[in-house]
């Protein structure tokens, strides 16, 4: 990998008339803003859909793409819609906040008139779609028409029969539900649709975008309902056990994640194919891959289902390199980026090393040790990727203004920061002059935006996910501005 550079930013972010960020025009600005800027990466947070809490680490599908991305003014295009259909509805007024409850309220019911529209005018179109995506896109569509048949209870919580996923049952379903099976199977082409013509205008201007995969699925989830057996659950198909990690850095009572966690035998048994099949179409979407919770594949956190917090747990091992190994071999070469932030034991890595996929090294933890931190710059390594701070991080504002004295005054020394340059923009010189191959950097960052920016405060469950960006602040200056940084050390894309 050569020395690039690239902007974090999620698709939900993006300026919009509609209440969220869509696959529309406003994307494209944004790859010609990167474009300008000289990056050569787009980061996005998971393209999958969300459910409660927002959070798209908390998904019911592994592999359909979140219909709220989906661009009204695209279909209008198409013939699909009219301005009427949609541009007076309420999304919310705030343009600087998703307003999830609007958007749940309304983006749904105009996909459905987009669908009815439609006819059978792409029908051959989404067969091949279908064809090529036998393996997960059936099974969702039915669990979320069933789910909104079922008042959108969790699957948990429907009929045995269907619960259970009996064969009588599953005709049942199939055939008094299939109108809205076909419609979700029409959103998730619509998904799929835009987002390639987006993605390949990227390309086209030589930037490459970098995908996150969340290494657990939720709990109330089509993978878990399919394809329970992957997962440790009763019986009942009650989890045993739950995903989260011990206190740390980001909470002192550790984060409960909830997420089912992955019989690691089973898997191991069946050539870990789920896997398998989850990059395969993890690698139609992005360049790049961002594998989130790295360390949860050396061991991982398990917590007793129902306890109140993630203090109480144990350690387990995971599948180790073999499933890396097993990937290589079906898959070949994967770009990707592994997140292994937290506590680092010298078991993680080694594992860490094994596989030789660059980590992360995040600037906002690089000052609180003194000259031994290995997040600081003078531990960097080429193979490695630096960020001024991720998602789950302080916009740089805000963890400037509430960091330790002393943490600050050490990287005023290191940095040898000043007001004239602006302390955000003395860090993230800092991060495009390392070393590392890779340097990232939140849009927040750039814009030097407080902690109104922040797009999600671990082991919380409200207020988080809402950040947008004002179309006005993308300006031609910035995106210079950027440039001259990015050129300076020797970042720029090709």
């Amino acid at each position: 990998m050569k020395r690039s550079s690239g902007i974090l930013m999620h698709i939900s972010s993006l300026p919009s008339p509609y209440g969220i960020g869509t696959f529309g025009s406003y994307a494209y600005d944004f790859v010609d803003f990167l474009d300008q800027a000289g990056q050569e990466h787009w980061q996005v947070l998971p393209l999958n859909p969300t459910s409660y809490g927002d959070s798209p680490y908390q998904s019911p599908s592994a592999f359909a793409g979140n219909p709220n991305f989906i661009d009204f003014d695209l279909l209008k295009e198409d013939g699909l819609l009219k301005s009427e259909d949609y541009e007076n509805l309420d999304f919310g007024d705030d343009r600087t906040k998703v307003d999830y409850g609007k958007i749940f309220e309304h983006k749904i019911d105009v996909i459905n008139l987009a669908f009815e529209n439609a006819g059978d005018r792409y029908s051959e179109e989404i067969e091949v779609f279908k064809r090529e995506n036998e393996y997960w896109l059936e099974d969702y569509a039915l669990y979320m028409a069933v789910k909104y048949d079922n008042d959108l209870k969790p699957w948990n919580k429907w009929d045995e029969d269907i619960k259970l996923r009996t064969q009588e049952a599953l005709t049942y379903y199939k055939e008094k539900l299939n109108h809205e099976i076909d419609f979700w199977i029409f959103a998730q082409y619509l998904f799929y649709k835009q987002w390639g013509e987006l993605k390949k205008y990227a390309n086209n201007k030589s930037i490459k975008i970098i995908g996150d995969i969340p290494i657990y699925i939720a709990e109330d989830s089509a993978d878990v309902w399919t394809k329970s057996e992957n997962f440790l659950l009763d019986e009942e198909k009650i989890p045993i056990a739950v995903a989260g990690v011990p206190p740390d850095d980001f909470s002192d009572i550790g984060q409960y994640w909830g997420n089912p966690l992955y019989d690691w035998e089973y898997l191991k048994k069946h050539n870990y194919d789920w896997w398998i099949e989850r990059f395969k179409s993890n690698l139609k979407l992005y360049d790049v891959l961002r594998l989130d919770h790295f360390r949860g594949f050396e061991s991982y956190w398990a917590i007793d289902y129902g306890a109140e917090t993630a203090i109480e747990g144990e350690w387990r091992k995971g599948p180790g390199k073999e499933i890396f190994d097993v990937l290589g071999e079906r898959l070949g070469d994967i770009p990707m980026i592994i997140e292994d932030l937290g506590q680092l034991t010298d078991e993680l890595i080694e594992f860490r090393e094994s596989v030789g996929y660059p980590p992360m090294k995040v600037l906002q933890f690089a000052f609180a040790s003194g000259e031994t931190n290995e997040y600081l710059p003078h531990h960097h390594e080429r193979n490695r990727v630096v960020y001024t701070g991720t998602h789950d991080n302080q916009t740089l504002p805000g963890w400037i203004k509430t960091v330790d004295k002393d943490c600050l005054n050490y990287a005023k020394k290191y940095l040898i920061l000043n007001d004239e340059e602006g302390y955000s923009w003395g860090i993230l010189r800092c991060a495009w002059s390392s070393v590392a191959n890779l340097a990232i950097a939140q849009m927040q960052d750039f814009l030097e935006i407080d902690d109104e920016g922040r797009m999600n405060c671990p082991n919380t469950t409200m207020g988080n996910w809402q950040w947008r960006v004002k179309k006005e602040l993308l300006s031609e200056e910035l995106a210079e501005k950027i440039k001259d940084l990015t050129k300076t050390y020797d970042r720029l894309k090709d």
